[in-house]
């Protein structure tokens, strides 16, 4: 019967048994272990599935938009070395001439409608009613002013129509003892603002001659009677109106369709109307190289610039070639822009960004000697709608925040 061995016995023989030279110098092979196999597999597998990034231009590159502006893309949050423009400090008030002429109601709505100008719209509804109905119509000065501020009550109260304004049921005690029915309609008839025996030959060089006289004084009191704070909105106001004159406007999405068109630009916090234009089809003496936006724009900012305020429009009136003529002005600009305007980048028309991500774009220019200011154009997306503000901005760009609400009021740091 074979012994069997122990373990101490057979390691001895073992040793005995092997060559101590065989394994010298001899290359070991290392077998992966078949889990790092697997692991390396997966990785790689990890990085072929991971999505490209959409490729953006770095704060080091430019690129150039179809009219030949060259951009930069910055950084959200980045500051301006310096502010080439110092901002409007004073906020929107009446002006020392007419805080001191306003001593009650009556003053007040004299700074805008002054006697003259009503002496003028006396004399001129009674020379036409003379003219058509009797000769010895007439209307005192006090009637005419009742006649307006009716005029002013009835757009407070809105009430249907003009009947009811004087019904029993509807009627306003105040307009009901202010003046009859009949007579507020016959001065409605016979109302004139121009001497219309001299209206056909003035109407040649002027289309708003039939009431651009009394027009031409109530805007000049608008802009005398008030300063207005550092930031204007300018935009278009649709005034209803289906009269017969070879300006009337049909704008498709307003309530009332028809209607006479006026520019106006207005303080931001007072609402109070700075300065306003009406529209009266193409004006010869607008350059033909010039845009009928930016023309309309530096038409109603000419009385408030270099002062450092800023204007906020939207994308009829937004463009670079109108942010550098007020940027030369001490005024700076932000608005909505549309992305067919040749300025805007290429790479900021992509379609593909995700949502609730903004892209700032710049161009440097030089002006106030050797001071350098920023044209931003921000391109904003939220649910896959992509928006752009362009603007002229004092300190940083940024735009944080929830989209859609004030976003141009935040910019405006």
């Amino acid at each position: 019967m074979q012994r069997r061995l122990t373990t101490q016995q057979a390691l001895e023989i073992l040793l005995s048994a092997a060559n101590p030279c065989d394994s010298d110098g001899e290359d070991i092979e290392l077998q992966p272990d078949s889990d790092s196999e697997l692991s390396d597999q997966s990785s790689d597998e990890e990085t072929a599935s991971q999505p490209k990034k959409r490729a953006r231009l770095g704060t080091d590159l430019t690129e150039t938009a179809k009219d030949g502006t060259v951009c930069r893309e910055e950084q959200v949050g980045t500051r301006l070395p310096f502010t080439p423009i110092e901002a409007y400090a004073a906020d929107g008030e009446p002006t020392a001439k007419a805080r001191s002429s306003i001593s009650s109601r009556l003053q007040s709505f004299l700074c805008f409608i002054t006697l003259d100008m009503l002496r003028s719209i006396q004399e001129w509804t009674i020379q036409h009613a003379q003219q058509t109905e009797h000769a010895h119509w007439f209307m005192a000065l006090p009637e005419l002013m009742a006649f307006i501020a009716i005029v002013i009550l009835r757009g407070l109260t809105k009430v249907p129509s003009l009947r009811d304004c004087w019904s029993a049921n509807l009627g306003n005690p105040q307009i009901i003892g202010t003046m009859p029915r009949n007579r507020f309609q016959d001065i409605m008839q016979h109302l004139r603002f121009d001497d219309r025996s001299t209206r056909s030959d003035r109407a040649k060089t002027d289309k708003f001659a039939a009431i651009s006289s009394v027009w031409g004084s109530f805007v000049t009191n608008c802009i005398m009677s008030y300063n207005s704070g550092l930031h204007i909105t300018v935009d278009e106001q649709l005034f209803p109106s289906k009269t017969r004159c070879c300006f009337l406007q049909y704008i498709a999405t307003k309530p009332d369709k028809f209607g006479i068109k006026f520019w106006v630009a207005c303080d931001l916090k007072s609402k109070y109307i700075c300065n306003v234009l009406p529209y009266l089809g193409k004006d010869p003496s607008r350059p033909s190289v010039e845009r009928l936006s930016e023309n309309v724009v530096m038409r109603l900012m000419e009385p408030f610039l270099d002062k450092g305020r800023n204007v906020t429009t939207d994308n009829f009136f937004i463009s670079l070639s109108l942010a550098q003529k007020l940027l030369s002005r001490k005024t700076t600009i932000l608005g909505t822009g549309n992305k067919i305007r040749r300025e805007i980048p290429q790479s900021t028309r992509q379609t593909d960004r995700s949502e609730f991500t903004t892209q700032v774009c710049c161009r440097s220019f030089v002006v106030f000697r050797i001071n350098t200011s920023k044209c931003v154009i921000v391109c904003k997306s939220a649910m896959k709608i992509i928006s752009y503000l362009l603007g002229i901005f004092n300190h940083c760009c940024h735009a944080d925040g929830v989209f859609g609400q004030t976003e141009e009021d935040r910019l405006c740091s």
